[in-house]
């Protein structure tokens, strides 16, 4: 007896409607890789990394965690960081996170889930850093969204700190790291203004986006 049948029957119909629209596509596929871009998104199953820019298989390079986190100590993260700057030369890094994240609102409300627990730490020590500006939030909706777009700026913070990028920029490599959110209510994209092309950049760049995040209308009023 074969276990989950019904998503291999799905996986054999994709085929046969991926081959109609290229014949070639696998055997081209098979040949290299050669994504634009590196995705660190959430593990969030309502957050499909290629369909919600619309890229097909081989265009996006990705890693996902609980909550789109970018520890320094996450050899799993860093890995894919530099697999994907120094060998697959990408050109943008994109942190997405999103809105109603069970990782965020565990943090924000102080959950206790397990041995999650210590991973979501990182987020309590972002709600932490910018606990004024929460508080001055008088809806937990709006709390957890501002949260969440916190918590992007502060992996893109991350991204950018990374010996990784910073030898790839100090060697005049073509790089951009950018931070997005993604409503899981309406399916779009939201461009949080964080995007940094440079060392230089990064710390200016990272206040202007704090007060472009500080002003943002609630995601329940857009």
């Amino acid at each position: 007896m074969q276990y989950l049948s019904h998503l291999f029957d799905n996986n054999r119909s994709w085929v046969e409607q991926t081959r109609k629209w290229e014949p070639t596509f696998f055997e081209d596929l098979a040949q290299q890789q050669s994504p634009q871009y590196l995705w660190i998104g959430c593990a969030d199953s309502r957050v499909p990394a290629n369909q919600i820019v619309g890229l097909m298989p081989g265009e996006l390079f990705v890693h996902r965690n609980v909550a789109n986190l970018v520890v320094p100590g996450d050899l799993n993260c860093l890995s894919v960081l530099q697999f994907a700057v120094e060998v697959l030369k990408v050109k943008h890094v994109i942190v997405c996170g999103h809105y109603r994240c069970g990782g965020v609102h565990a943090a924000l409300n102080d959950q206790r889930l397990g041995l999650i627990d210590a991973w979501l730490r990182h987020i309590v020590d972002v709600r932490r850093k910018h606990d004024k500006l929460l508080d001055a939030e008088t809806g937990m909706e709006r709390r957890s969204d501002l949260l969440s777009e916190l918590n992007v700026l502060e992996q893109v913070g991350n991204v950018c700190r990374t010996s990784i990028v910073l030898n790839a920029w100090r060697r005049n490599q073509d790089l951009k790291v950018h931070g997005w959110i993604y409503d899981v209510k309406d399916g779009l994209l939201r461009d949080l203004g964080f995007t940094v092309g440079g060392e230089q950049e990064v710390e200016h760049a990272a206040l202007i986006a704090l007060e472009k995040v500080s002003d943002r209308p609630s995601a329940q009023t857009r």
